[in-house]
């Protein structure tokens, strides 16, 4: 399958960035490319790292792993908690944490918002490739009931809070999941009152969760980013108008971009950020915009250094921790 071909400026543009999503080989499903074939193509192109995410499994040592064979490329572990790591498991968490953990995803696949979910796939979208293994799952009888973040009265789980607790002792980076706008919301509100610093808002724009610009001002005002992943608009389940439109409702500073690849029939990944890039060059986003975006954001969010010309706020963000 033939696909674009980055711009050489957007390559450039991209330089120093993590990819905070992406879904790459060893995985219970085919990926395009492994971790270890990954990350000297990152470093060919000059970029920083990425977070190596699984909806099953969780990360640190493979992440690990990695480091050691290409030391100049920083890759990253994480965990999603779904039924397959215990959910909201504030064990599973604390001994990510303590391998090196990075992220730490809410429920995706297995979110009650996910499970739930009334909301029709456009016509001509690509379904997810999680979804044959989750009816793999209930055809072969192992269910599991929904990981719910909040309780009956609409109040966060005391579960949630634990894994909150955890995540903000370790500094870690809080992403949404597939959590319903509403409980993006309380989550939100609740983390940062308990002192977690880096939380990222997982494609709002995604089937799932369409969550609207106006409600999405409100999650950036709480000190989330909203996590803009090319995958939705070039998979057919947002378009093009509406995931831009966001962006710019929200502003630049309150957006970043991921690819959230690693599908056998999508792009090669280590493309993605670049190609995201002359997307939002195309439809009048500046250099120093999308550097924002691409770079000076997702190293916030994956704990890294900023760069000299960072934000004056990243810097200081981080100078507080030091």
């Amino acid at each position: 399958m033939t696909h674009q071909v980055p711009s050489a400026h957007a390559r450039e543009l991209v330089r120093g960035a993590y990819d905070i999503h992406v879904h790459i080989a060893p995985d219970v499903m085919k990926r395009r490319v492994s971790d270890l074939e990954l990350a000297p193509r990152f470093h060919r192109h000059g970029m920083a790292g990425f977070v190596l995410k699984s909806h099953y499994t969780p990360t640190t040592e493979r992440a690990e792993v990695v480091r050691a064979v290409h030391p100049d490329v920083d890759v990253l572990g994480a965990i999603t908690l779904n039924a397959s790591v215990g959910g909201l498991n504030p064990v599973a968490v604390e001994i990510a944490a303590r391998g090196g953990a990075q992220f730490v995803w809410l429920p995706t696949v297995d979110s009650d918002n996910q499970r739930s979910c009334l909301e029709e796939t456009p016509e001509g979208a690509t379904p997810p490739m999680w979804a044959q293994i989750q009816q793999e799952l209930r055809d072969a009888g192992i269910a599991s009931p929904a990981v719910d973040v909040l309780d009956g009265d609409g109040q966060v789980t005391a579960e949630t809070r634990q894994v909150i607790d955890v995540i903000a002792r370790n500094d870690m980076t809080l992403a949404t999941g597939h959590l319903h706008g509403d409980e993006s919301a309380k989550v939100v509100a609740l983390a940062r009152e308990r002192g977690v610093r880096r939380i990222v808002v997982t494609h709002p724009e995604f089937t799932s969760q369409r969550i609207p610009a106006e409600n999405q001002r409100t999650l950036a005002e709480h000190g989330a980013y909203l996590e803009r992943c090319l995958t939705t608009p070039l998979t057919g389940k947002v378009s093009w108008q509406v995931w831009l439109d966001n962006i710019r409702a929200t502003g630049p500073a309150a957006s970043v971009i991921s690819s959230d690849l690693g599908q056998p029939f999508n792009p090669p990944v280590e493309d993605g950020l670049a190609l995201a890039a002359d997307i939002l060059l195309d439809h009048g986003f500046t250099d120093e915009e999308v550097r924002l975006m691409v770079v000076h954001n997702s190293r916030w969010l994956a704990g890294a250094d900023p760069l000299p010309e960072a934000p004056k706020a990243h810097h200081e963000a981080r100078a507080a921790t030091s």
